[in-house]
């Protein structure tokens, strides 16, 4: 524009230039932002150290919560209902608990029904799920609170063509020829097509010319600007990124039984060509690549009615649990090589298995009318049979159907196979089905899991060979299958029709069995025909913990061989009895029954293979052991010879031979194969103490006393461990708990003087017991162990220390279930296991929450002991009478140890030289920790738990403490829930937190600390994965000791740890890997759910706030500050300054971490950057959602806790992204950051330091001294490495929660004490904040959004950084090629 055409009033601005104007404000800066963040006097003391502390108890106690009025008050201290103790009840699968009556228990079965029973002891903190680590912020969250808000419509994406279909386009024409003007948008270039005269008058604004006080129009525009606000401000936001929230945590699922997946089998119907007799069915399930059979036997009887009348003579009324068709079967490890076998049985007769078969592949149903007369011959000779034999069995066919055929193949209604399942599944169904999962391990791709049902009939049967009874001929048949030339195809078959469904398990079936015939829930009618739960052997290891009773015991006779004996010795059965003594009338009915008969029985016989000397057998035999198992109890076996032919003054049986196993040897259950000889004559009184080995005198036995009979014993309990280590190591404690001296274990008598000696060398072995009963048994284990070191054993009147023994078990254990189980650790290497051990399982030994007076648990779901206003005093332990020797106030048991003892054991110390002297926590120092006076320990020998972890864990060798760090969180979670345990369970809650624990364990725990932080930072460049990993277990456990203890010693812990990582940095060859790890440990201390409490946000730091925070208020106010100096205490506020880091320690630590990250020469700075805005932004959303700071003044104190982010962005201006564009203009941004120009160029880019000054609530500048803000700083380029947008726009929306949410009167009281350039720097950060936040419209979000893909290019910068540590020849090469690539696409740009 011309100087002669300019507007008159354009000649009367005052011009200033651009030279004076920095020469002005430099003068007033004095310095950059940056350069004095570390080390300026003015913060007091610099960034790089940590400011101690206050002392929070001593301000609690200066400051009682009353003393704040309405909802503040209770963010003054932590809720009194913080801490609870829930007794959740644990789940029973079962509608009656499978364990046995209260009785005479050995000690194995007592403990076990203890274990089993006892409800889950659950440490609750009430507030937790409020917090970021249990209730995060994700996109799920954000998106379900979103959808409350109101649609926004806006001009920009209102325009004609947008709202307008192609129908209406020539309706559109006209109506731009006409120029209707209220068809016209109101915007400025939407209007200025029309002539002002052809616009209709707008409407007249009502009051426009009335006089109103300044008060009631400030106060009327802010309540038309919170109209339809929404209240949280970050739930518009983006939530935070989920990769940086190392502080989520989920709480473990409670314990509960294995299985794998699971296969429903439904027997339908099964026909043979003809039918004149009974037939008897077994499914079970084999694995032939592992050569095994995986399941437990499944026996179905599918006889007509007027087949089973055939057996009445010999049957008792049927248990209805015994007329199952159907069967669940578990499969942990899937696989293409599991077959289902199907073998049939039918009742012994005279003649081998191929002439009892001949009828069945001979006649054909169609012709029952021509072989009439057979057929009733048949008829009645079974019929005879079934009269005289009816109690014994004799193999007859068998065949098998390929369960992968079947499940890739499922579908079809209905199909007939062949045993033998041909049909492969086709490629494209192979290839549908995804990889194969994890806990196979396999090499082919298969899941029993997700197909759909299918019905098969089975038609060919192959007739069992007497020569080929055994597994391993079955494999061979099995893996013969497999191939397309089969052997057994040219057999003659069996013809029959078995119609069978096959489906996968649905989750809560109706009228299932267990495997121990209990009632699993839903049950609804005990007359329904059941399904029974097949119980798995898994083809390998399964690693998971026993949580329900389980003793059954499996006898498989595999063969026996009578040649040599002399008589008539040809169809052999063998009888099996479970003794509870010599006396034929003791045997106890507890072998399964079958099919169609009673659900136990006192007796069972192995089928009958006719004529045959030396038979094989493949019977299984499942029993339920009692739970007292003495040492007269034993298997009896006895041989008979079955006369299938009834003769004059012969017997029907005929005793041939006679042998035994005992099932206890020094107290184990004896498992595994035997090859026992036979006894000729019946044994003799007392045979049953021992084993059939040993050569009585006047006994004749088969072969000269050599093994004839093979028997292998499988037990699956919950009650014996069959581990010789867990089993010595648990018979020890029980002799122990039992005090029965002396007793034989294997070859050696233990008396009171060696016992001690064995439980260490026992203590020692366990790392030698196998992994599958060292998982299985873990919780009983663990439990053994926290018992010996919470109670001590007392071997002849003195207490025996097995604190370090049971440590180091405990931790070798801890290390070997890790590694079981690592592939199913979470993020963090947890094993799920031990963490549910530890929350739901772990209680402290001999004590037993109960309700007041000992009264009976109501029933609820959970019984809560809490610390509330009506707490009664008189909660106590049921049969607690002292926890700690450590503590006077509780009772002692006398009698124990003699008092001399005591006074030893109580005068033993501990060499402590790790503790801190020089702490101020430390004994002696400023802040020590008052100590109880040495109780004297008199005769209870009872420890506390949490005390016996630290100190050992202290005092322990390099190799343990090893162990102990690898997997440390165990330790410091088990720490925890006992010195919650102990707070709760003893009544000290209302104690002050100095006085909560002793000063020798708050030593102890002191050291933990210093050498676990060590271990973190050494290691960080040795195994980045376990630095990682202690430095989240360190920070978890000082953030739930905040809960526990005194939060000023947790808080000089937290400094401390500070100082040797600030040590460290000074030399460390990658700082940013440290700096990252720091960040993470502040992080994880900040998601605690109290954080706000824990900053003292109500202290006298926090200068009042007007009560009516109008325009002339706070003009009046402003106009008062700035004719004096600035108010220190806002100025503090406001500023990461001492006094703000020492009572706002959480917060000054976070936002000391954010000012570092942020400072210009920071290393890794895009790595640092991201992570210490989202810690922010993660903090500031969990702020948003929490209940307790809905209210306008809680949030405002809140905010307060941020104040210093303002600062911080402001001066962090300069290398923020520049989200200002605009075509053919520079943006402010970039005009703050030109270079030194004289003239009058960019003049309207300039901000009026009266006007600022006005914004701030201040007096109005001189008329002389309208300079330039926005150029103040005479900058040459961005110093520094810049933000990525993502990170920058996430910084600003924290800007803007805080100056949300803020107290308006604060913000204004410090703003009028803002420096020019200070100010103009706010009002450009708050420009960039309109700029990043601003709406463009809908074409522009595909700009906006292409922002997002620099993620993936902040992440690659992190591994670089990760991978080249400090600037090197590498990293410089690096970033060559990044500002190379740069110019590459600017120049690609400009082309096109």
């Amino acid at each position: 524009m011309a100087a002669a055409e300019r507007r008159a009033f354009a000649h009367k601005i005052n011009r200033t230039v651009a030279s004076e104007v920095r020469k002005q404000v430099s003068r007033e800066r004095s310095g950059s932002p940056h350069s004095s963040r570390r080390s300026s006097s003015s913060l007091g003391v610099p960034l790089t150290e940590v400011i101690e502390p206050l002392d929070f108890e001593e301000v609690l106690l200066s400051q009682p919560p009353d003393a704040e009025p309405g909802p503040l008050r209770d963010l003054v201290e932590f809720p009194a209902d913080d801490l609870e103790l829930l007794l959740q009840p644990r789940e029973c699968r079962t509608t009656e608990p499978g364990v046995p009556e209260e009785g005479k228990l050995d000690p194995q079965a007592r403990a076990a029904v203890d274990m089993y029973t006892e409800d889950w002891v659950i440490v609750h903190r009430r507030y937790q799920h409020l917090s970021p680590a249990y209730s995060p912020t994700t996109t799920d969250t954000q998106r379900e609170r979103q959808k409350g808000l109101a649609r926004q419509v806006f001009e920009q994406d209102a325009s004609g063509d947008e709202r307008s279909g192609p129908e209406d386009v020539g309706q559109d024409d006209s109506r731009r020829r006409s120029g209707s003007p209220e068809d016209t948008p109101r915007s400025s270039g939407a209007s200025g097509i029309f002539d002002l005269r052809n616009l209709a008058a707008d409407s007249l604004l009502p009051a426009l010319l009335e006089r109103a006080a300044p008060e009631d129009v400030d106060r009327r525009n802010e309540a038309l600007r919170r109209q339809s606000r929404p209240r949280a401000l970050l739930t518009l936001y983006p939530a935070p990124d989920e990769d940086e929230a190392v502080e989520r945590c989920t709480r473990p699922e409670p314990p509960r039984e294995h299985f794998g997946q699971r296969i429903l089998v439904k027997c339908l119907s099964l026909k043979f060509e003809i039918e004149i007799e009974p037939i008897f069915g077994i499914l079970a399930l084999y694995d032939v690549r592992e050569k095994k059979k995986i399941s437990e036997n499944f026996y179905f009887d599918l006889n007509s009615d007027s087949m089973k009348g055939l057996l009445r003579a010999h049957g008792t009324h049927p248990a209805i649990s015994t007329l199952a068709r159907s069967a669940i079967f578990s499969v942990t490890y899937p696989s293409p090589d599991i077959f289902l076998v199907i073998k049939l049985e039918k009742v012994l007769q005279q003649g081998d298995i191929g002439e009892c078969c001949e009828p069945y592949m001979v006649m054909k149903e169609v012709d029952t009318a021509k072989n009439k007369e057979k057929l009733e011959k048949l008829r009645l000779a079974a019929e005879q049979f079934c009269t005289r034999l009816g109690r014994y069995r004799m193999p007859f066919a068998w065949t098998a159907v390929h369960l992968a055929n079947i499940v890739s193949s499922a579908g079809q209604p209905d199909r007939d196979s062949d045993s033998e399942g041909e049909r492969r599944p086709a490629w494209s169904e192979r290839r549908r089905r995804g990889p194969q999962d994890r806990s196979s391990g396999g090499d082919d791709a298969c899941s029993f899991s997700g197909f759909r049902p299918a019905t098969l009939t089975v038609t060919n049967f192959f007739k069992q060979e007497a020569e080929r009874l055994s597994e391993e001929d079955l494999f061979k048949f099995l893996a013969d299958m497999r191939r397309p030339s089969s052997l057994l195809r040219r057999l003659r078959p069996v013809t029959a029709q078995l119609k069978i469904d096959i489906s996968p398990a649905p989750e809560n079936p109706h009228f299932c069995l267990s495997p121990e015939l209990l009632h699993i829930k839903p049950y609804p009618d005990p007359r329904g025909r059941p399904t029974k739960e097949i119980l798995e052997f898994p083809a390998r290891e399964v690693y998971a913990p026993h949580t329900c009773y389980r003793n059954l015991l499996y006898v498989y006779p595999l063969s026996l061989n009578l040649s040599s004996r002399q008589g008539s010795v040809r169809n052999l059965a063998v009888r099996l009895q479970y003794m509870a003594g010599e006396d034929p009338g003791q045997a106890l009915p507890v072998i399964f029954g079958k099919s169609s008969c009673s659900e136990f029985t006192r007796e069972a016989f192995t089928p009958v293979v006719y004529h045959n000397k030396s038979p094989e057998f493949y019977e299984e035999f499942k029993l339920r052991l009692p739970a007292c198992v003495t040492e007269s109890h034993h298997l009896l076996f006895t041989i008979y010879h079955v006369s299938c032919q009834p003769r004059p003054g012969t017997a029907l049986e005929t005793p041939v031979g006679f042998t035994w196993i005992p099932l206890l040897q020094h107290g184990h259950l004896r498992t595994g194969p035997f090859c026992l000889p036979v006894s000729v004559d019946p044994p003799p009184p007392s045979y049953s103490m021992l084993t059939p080995d040993v050569a009585l005198p006047g006994m004749r036995w088969v072969d000269g006393h050599k093994g004839v009979f093979s028997v292998e014993l499988t037990a699956v309990s919950s009650v014996h461990p069959q581990d010789p280590h867990l089993d010595r190591f648990f018979t020890l404690v029980h002799v122990l708990e039992e005090g029965t001296f002396p007793f034989r274990l294997k070859d050696t008598v233990l008396s009171e003087g060696t016992v001690e000696q064995e439980l260490r060398g026992s203590l020692a072995a366990l790392r030698l017991a196998g992994r599958e009963p060292l998982v299985a048994f873990s919780h009983h284990l663990l439990d053994r162990l926290v018992h010996l070191v919470v109670r001590p054993p007392i071997i002849g009147g003195q207490m025996v220390n097995l604190g370090r023994g049971a440590f180091e078990a405990m931790a070798h254990i801890v290390s070997l279930v890790h590694q079981s189980l690592e592939v199913v650790q979470d993020s963090r290497g947890h094993c799920p296991l031990l963490a549910a051990y530890v929350h739901y399982a772990f209680r402290l030994p001999g004590v037993e929450p109960s309700l007041i007076g000992g009264a009976p648990p109501v029933s609820v779901q959970a019984v809560t002991l809490s610390r509330g206003s009506g707490r009664p005093a008189s909660l106590y332990l049921a049969r607690s009478k002292s926890i700690s020797s450590s503590n006077p106030d509780l009772a002692v048991v006398p009698g124990s140890v003699d008092d001399e003892v005591s006074r030893i054991l109580a005068s033993k110390g501990v060499d402590r030289s790790h503790s801190w002297v020089n702490s101020a926590y430390a004994p002696g120092g400023s802040k020590a920790v008052l100590r109880r006076a040495p109780p004297y320990c008199g005769a209870d020998p009872r420890q506390l738990l949490h005390e016996e972890l630290a100190l050992q864990w202290v005092v322990s060798g390099s190799a343990v403490r090893e162990a102990v760090l690898q997997h440390a969180w165990f330790f410091f979670q088990l720490m925890v829930k006992s010195m919650a345990l102990h707070l709760l369970l003893g009544q000290r809650l209302d104690t002050p937190r100095k006085l909560r624990f002793p000063g020798r364990f708050l030593d102890d725990i002191m050291g933990i600390v210093s050498s676990v932080g060590l271990e973190v930072i050494t290691r960080v460049y040795k195994d980045a994965e376990l630095a990682e990993r202690l430095n989240a277990s360190l920070a978890f456990f000082l953030s739930d000791l905040l809960s526990l203890v005194d939060r000023g010693f947790v808080f000089s812990l937290v400094r401390a740890h500070y100082k040797q990582v600030a040590t460290r940095l000074q030399s460390a060859p990658n700082p940013a890997a440290l700096l990252a790890l720091r960040m993470d440990f502040t992080r994880i201390l900040c998601s605690h759910e109290h954080y706000v409490t824990l900053n003292l946000p109500c202290s006298p730091l926090s200068p009042p706030a007007s009560p009516s925070p109008s325009i002339s208020s706070t003009t009046s106010q402003s106009s008062t500050f700035s004719s004096q100096a600035p108010d220190p205490k806002v100025t503090s506020m406001f500023e990461l300054s001492g006094p703000f880091r020492q009572q706002h320690f959480l917060a000054g630590l976070l936002l000391t971490e954010l000012a570092l990250a942020l400072e210009p020469e920071a290393e890794g700075a895009s790595l640092l950057h991201k992570k210490a805005i989202s810690a922010v932004h993660s903090l500031l959303c969990s702020h948003d959602t929490d209940p307790r700071y809905a209210e306008p003044t809680v949030k405002a104190r809140v905010a307060e806790l941020y104040l210093p982010l303002l600062s911080l962005a402001r001066d962090t201006l300069p290398r923020l992204h520049d989200f200002a564009e605009g075509p053919g203009q520079r943006s402010r941004l970039a005009s703050m950051l030109d270079s030194d120009t004289d003239g009058e160029g960019d003049v309207g880019g300039t901000i009026n330091p009266s006007v600022a000054m006005a914004i701030a609530g201040g007096p109005l500048a001189p008329p002389g001294s309208r300079t330039s803000i926005s150029q103040a700083a005479p900058a040459v380029a961005r110093p520094g490495c810049p933000l990525s947008a993502e990170s920058s726009r996430t910084l600003l929306v924290c800007v803007l929660w805080v100056l949300k949410n803020a107290e308006p009167a604060l913000l204004q009281r410090w703003a009028a004490d803002l420096t020019l350039p200070q100010l103009g720097r706010l009002l450009d950060l708050l420009y960039l904040c309109l700029a990043a936040f601003e709406y463009k419209g809908k074409k522009a979000f595909e700009r906006i959004n292409s922002l997002t893909f620099k993620k993936s290019l902040d992440m690659k910068a992190r591994l670089e950084e990760a991978i080249l540590g400090t600037i090197g020849a590498r990293q410089e090469m690096v970033r060559r090629s990044r500002a190379s690539q740069r110019k590459r696409n600017f120049s690609y740009l400009g082309c096109t």
